[in-house]
Parts: C-alpha cells; structure tokens; sequence
C-alpha cells in the first residue's frame, strides 16, 4: 500500500531551501494571478466557501479578528464587511501578496480597518491573548511545521478565543475525486503554463492537498497543541473542510 507523504516535505521546488524560503519565493512569483488561480482552483466556488468561513464568526465577541496567510487579502476584506469586527490583521510571508493584498484594501477603504503585516505564521510576531479570533484560508497546508503554526495561532488567542481554518480536502467521494484529481492536477497545470510566470505552483498546489492531514487527521493536531470543541464541517462534496476549535 502506498504511503501518503508528510505534507511538511512537500515542497514547490524540491531545492535544498527550507520549504518556508520556497514556499515565500511561489506565492511571490505567482501574486499577480493569485486570485484569479484561486477561483479556477476552485470553480470559483472559493468565494462561497470563504463566507461560510467567516459566518462561523461572532461579531459580538470576536473583535479583533488575526487572518494567517491572508494572501491578497482576501479574507480579510469579506471579514469586516460580512462580520462588521473592528479590526483585521492579515499577515502573511509574502512581500508580493501583500503588494496586491494592500491594493484591494486601499480600493475598498478600509485602510482604517485592516493592517497587513509581512511575518511568519511559525513565530506570530504578537503577544499571548492579542486576539479574539484567528482564521485561515488555504494557508495551513503550506506551513514548514504544522504543529508549531497551530500552537502560535492558540498562543495568540484570548481564552475563548476562535480558530477558523478554511483548506482543501483529500475527497473519499470516489467518482468526486476522481474528476477533481483530474481537473485539480492535470488542466490546472497546463492551464498554468499558460497564465503564471511559475507553473510548478500549480503542481505543488495538487500536491500540498494530497498530502495534507485532513479530517479527523487535522482536528487531532488541532487538540495536540491545545484546541477544544474541534469541529470539521465538509464543503461541496468533501473538497474543501471549515475546521473550528477554541483556546
């Protein structure tokens, strides 16, 4: 039987770098079609998805809202306008992200609202309890070390405070997942060569899913490093998972 790989040795380039340096080195290659990489990823269903993410929110007691690999900013954007929360910091290893991310938040007025931060998700650069609640859209997988990205983000957490995590899913839907392996890893690459000036993006993209500990798998990491009320709610067929746990 075939052995799933550990997620934290799936890289984009295979290089010697650490998978933090490459994983930095991607997105930076790759911000200008980002978003539109997103939609195609996803059938454009991404966009539902991230507002079943954010209504798992409480405006009345979740204020101060830190969104993880924030990207383009995309979370955080929906956040204050779909939850009304105070204030969002987004923060992200990406210098080029945060180039567009920075952009769309100008465009949508809300610099007095969110904050983005170039910083890394594995040493949070915030004290214990800075935050209400903490969010994650198609980020976790990504980490160099999953355990340590998870136990920073409940560090930073108040007691009571909230993780929501939004990734992608290993499908156990066979004909599901058979049409999303082919359409995820077969035409997004090649749809990639032709739009993305780092079509190996694409390919780690698949692979980072196919190795990433989903389900139970995650919520069970979620409770190693201290989350309580762990939740798993599947999305449209198993593609994609909202996980939620509680400090």
């Amino acid at each position: 039987m075939a052995t799933t790989p550990d997620h934290n040795t799936i890289k984009p380039y295979g290089a010697s770098d650490s998978k933090k340096a490459e994983v930095g080195q991607m997105f930076d290659a790759i911000a200008p079609t980002y978003d539109l990489l997103n939609r195609g990823t996803s059938l454009g269903v991404d966009t539902l998805w991230r507002a079943k993410m954010i209504r798992q929110l409480e405006p009345a007691v979740h204020r101060r809202i830190l969104d993880v690999a924030t990207g383009t900013a995309d979370v955080a954007i929906q956040t204050v306008k779909r939850a009304d929360v105070d204030h969002v910091t987004g923060l992200d290893l990406s210098a080029g992200m945060l180039h567009y991310g920075r952009q769309k938040v100008s465009a949508a007025g809300l610099d007095d609202r969110i904050t983005l931060v170039q910083g890394d998700s594995e040493n949070l650069p915030y004290p214990a309890a800075s935050f209400d609640a903490v969010t994650v859209s198609f980020g976790v997988r990504n980490f160099e070390n999953l355990e340590r990205g998870l136990a920073e983000m409940h560090r930073v957490l108040r007691p009571g405070g909230k993780l929501v995590v939004l990734e992608f899913s290993r499908i156990t839907f066979a004909p599901i997942r058979w049409g999303f392996n082919f359409y995820f890893g077969k035409i997004m690459p090649l749809i990639g060569r032709l739009q993305s000036k780092d079509p190996r993006a694409y390919a780690y993209l698949f692979e980072s899913v196919q190795a990433f500990p989903s389900g139970k798998a995650f919520t069970a990491k979620l409770e190693k490093v201290g989350f309580k009320k762990t939740e798993c709610k599947a999305l449209t067929f198993g593609i994609a998972s909202i996980y939620t746990g509680v400090k």
